[in-house]
C-alpha cells in the first residue's frame, strides 16, 4: 500500500528559474495545493525568466533577446495564465490581458516579405512546385522513426529554400536548412492550421508588452504573493540519487550560493523539477560601437548540470547532441532604443502597417535573413512616451551582409542598422534614424538548438522510467507531438511533470491536432496549392 503524504508535508525543488518551473510552481500550488513556501526555485543567475527575459531603460537602450509568438492552440500556456490575476486590471488574468489586446490590435502583414529593391512581395501563394506540394504532403504522412536523423535539405531541394513558404516559415520559427526534418514535421502538423494566413500573421497571439513584462513578471508576482521562495544566485551543480534502491529517488541538491558550496537534502517524498539546458545559454550583448563576441563555451550551469546527470543513467537524455554544434544553432538578433518616431513612421508608410499589426517584416534577399518586428508601444512597463522600441534578427550571422561588408556577427549596432535601413531602402534617413537610436545586438549560440538533428532517446522522457521524485522540464525533453522551441512545450512538460509526480488524477489538456479536422485540412490543402 502506498503511503500517503499530505500536500503541505511536500517540499518542491525546481532547478532554473524559467517559464517552465514558473508553470510548474502554479500547477503545485493551484491543483497539487502544495503551499507556496514550500516551494524553492533555484536560479544561478540575478535575473529570473529564462529565454523570456527582457530589460533595460530608455538612457541605456532595452533589450529583448528573443520573442515568441503564441497562438490559441496553448491550451496548456493559456490555462496556466488564466489561474494569474492581470498587474494592471482588477478581477481580470494575464490570460484575459492578452485576449483583450489581441482582439484591440490585430495582426495583419501587408509587408510580410520585402525585396533588395524595397518593394513588397505578393505572400497570398506560397510559391511552391509540383515536388515541392508532393515532397511536403508525404512528409507529414511519415513516421517519424522512418526519418531518423535527417535534415530539412535532405528531404526537399534546393529550389524549396527559396519559395515564399520557406522564407516565411523559416522567420516565423526559426528553422534553417540543416535543422531536424522530424522538428519541421511536427510544426507542420503542429501548425496546419497556419498555413492560410501565413503570410498576414493573423493567427500570431500577442502580448500586451514584452513577454517578461506581460507573462514572466504576473506570474512572478502571484508566486512572490504565495510565499514561494526565490533562491537567486544558486547554481545547481548536481543531484545524488539513493544508490540503494532500484528506483531513481533524488536524495540531495548540491549547489553554490554566490560561489560557496550549500547542500539542500531531498526527502522521498519531496519532488526536484530541473530544466535541462538552455536555448539562451551563453548569450552576449553588443552595442551601437562593438559587436558581440561569440561565446560557444560550455560554461552555462545548466547544460553543465545536465551532463553530469546524463552520467548516472543512461536514460537521462544525451545533452552533447545539442550543446556541441553551436555553429548549427546560433543566430543574432538586436533591440533597437529610439528617441522619437522616425524608424516607426517611414515604416508605416512603407508597410501600410500602424505599429503592433505588421508582425513581422523578412529581407528575404538578406545574405543575412533579416526581419524585424515592431511592436505596439509602450513595449516596456516603464518605456517613456516619447521612445519607440523595436527588434529583429538574422538567421545567418556568419555570413557578409549585402551593403556592410561584414559577417554580422563582427558588426557593431550602428552597422546592423545600417544594414537593415539599407534594405528597407530608407538611406537617405540613415544618419537621422543612426542618430537617435542605440541598437544592441545579441549572440545567442545555442538559441535554436532543440532543432537540432536528433534520434530517440537524446531527450529524456518528463519523467524518467522509475522516477519517484524527479522529472525533467524544458525544451529538451520528449513530448510526443508537440512543438519545441514554443512557450507551450516548456508549460505542458511543467504541467506534465506535476501532474505525475504528484499522482494527481488529472492530465495537461491534449496537443492541438489540426490534421483531424476536416476544415483545417482544407484551407490547408488550398494554400498549398494557391
Amino acid at each position: 500500500m502506498v503511503k500517503f503524504t499530505p500536500p503541505g508535508a511536500i517540499q518542491a525543488y525546481l532547478v532554473g528559474g524559467g517559464i517552465a518551473s514558473f508553470a510548474a510552481a502554479v500547477f503545485l500550488i493551484r491543483d497539487g495545493k502544495v503551499p507556496g513556501p514550500n516551494i524553492h526555485i533555484f536560479e544561478e543567475s540575478e535575473v529570473l525568466g529564462g529565454s523570456l527575459d527582457a530589460a533595460g531603460q530608455a538612457e541605456k537602450g532595452y533589450v529583448l533577446r528573443g520573442g515568441r509568438m503564441l497562438n490559441f492552440s496553448y491550451f496548456c500556456t493559456y490555462d496556466v495564465l488564466s489561474s494569474i490575476p492581470s498587474l494592471e486590471h482588477k478581477g481580470k488574468s494575464a490570460y484575459d490581458d492578452i485576449t483583450e489586446f489581441d482582439r484591440q490590435i490585430r495582426s495583419s502583414a501587408q509587408a510580410r516579405l520585402v525585396n533588395s529593391g524595397g518593394y513588397i512581395l505578393d505572400a497570398t501563394s506560397l510559391g511552391f512546385t509540383e515536388p515541392d506540394r508532393v515532397e511536403l504532403v508525404e512528409l507529414m504522412g511519415m513516421p517519424e522513426e522512418q526519418l531518423g536523423t535527417k535534415r530539412i535539405n535532405e528531404w526537399f531541394k534546393p529550389g524549396f529554400f527559396r519559395t515564399n513558404f520557406w522564407y516565411m516559415w523559416s522567420t516565423m520559427f526559426s528553422f534553417q536548412p540543416w535543422h531536424s526534418l522530424v522538428e519541421f514535421k511536427r510544426y507542420l502538423l503542429r501548425f496546419l492550421h497556419e498555413f492560410p494566413r501565413l503570410g498576414t500573421l493573423a493567427g500570431a497571439d500577442r502580448t500586451p508588452y514584452n513577454q517578461y513584462d506581460s507573462v514572466v513578471l504576473p506570474m512572478m508576482t502571484w508566486l512572490r504573493g504565495q510565499g514561494v521562495d526565490f533562491r537567486m544566485g544558486c547554481q545547481v551543480t548536481d543531484i545524488e540519487f539513493n544508490p540503494l534502491v532500484d528506483t531513481k529517488t533524488a536524495i540531495a541538491i548540491r549547489y553554490t550560493r554566490h560561489n560557496l558550496p550549500e547542500t539542500q537534502t531531498v526527502q522521498p517524498h519531496d519532488l526536484v523539477l530541473m530544466t535541462n539546458g538552455s536555448m539562451a545559454a551563453n548569450s552576449t550583448l553588443g552595442s551601437m560601437t562593438t559587436a558581440p563576441r561569440l561565446n560557444p563555451a560550455k560554461v552555462d550551469g545548466s547544460w553543465a548540470l545536465w551532463r553530469k546527470l546524463a552520467r548516472k543513467y543512461p536514460d537521462f537524455g544525451r545533452p552533447h547532441v545539442f550543446d556541441g554544434r553551436s555553429e548549427e544553432s546560433t543566430w543574432e538578433s538586436f533591440t533597437v532604443t529610439s528617441k522619437g518616431t522616425l524608424f516607426f513612421d517611414l515604416m508605416a508608410q512603407f508597410s501600410g502597417n500602424r505599429a503592433g499589426t505588421g508582425a513581422l517584416v523578412s529581407l528575404v534577399d538578406s545574405s543575412w535573413m533579416l526581419s524585424v518586428a515592431l511592436p505596439y508601444q509602450p513595449h516596456f512597463l516603464n518605456q517613456p512616451a516619447d521612445v519607440t522600441v523595436f527588434w529583429g534578427f538574422g538567421l545567418y550571422p556568419d555570413r557578409v551582409g549585402n551593403y556592410v561588408k561584414k559577417k554580422m556577427s563582427e558588426c557593431t549596432g550602428e552597422e546592423i542598422l545600417t544594414e537593415l535601413v539599407s534594405h528597407l531602402q530608407f538611406s537617405a534617413q540613415l544618419p537621422a534614424i543612426v542618430e537617435a537610436a542605440n541598437c544592441i545586438p545579441c549572440m545567442l549560440p545555442y538559441i535554436t538548438s532543440p532543432f537540432l538533428t536528433r534520434a530517440p532517446g537524446d531527450r529524456p522522457q518528463v519523467v524518467p522510467e522509475g522516477s519517484t521524485n524527479f522529472a525533467f522540464m524544458g525544451q529538451f525533453t520528449e513530448i510526443p507531438d508537440d512543438a519545441v522551441f514554443t512557450v507551450e512545450y516548456s508549460v505542458r512538460s511543467a504541467q506534465m511533470a506535476v501532474y505525475q509526480l504528484l499522482k494527481l488524477d488529472l492530465s495537461p489538456p491534449a496537443v492541438y491536432k489540426g490534421q483531424h479536422e476536416i476544415k483545417v485540412v482544407y484551407n490547408a490543402m488550398k494554400a498549398i496549392n494557391r
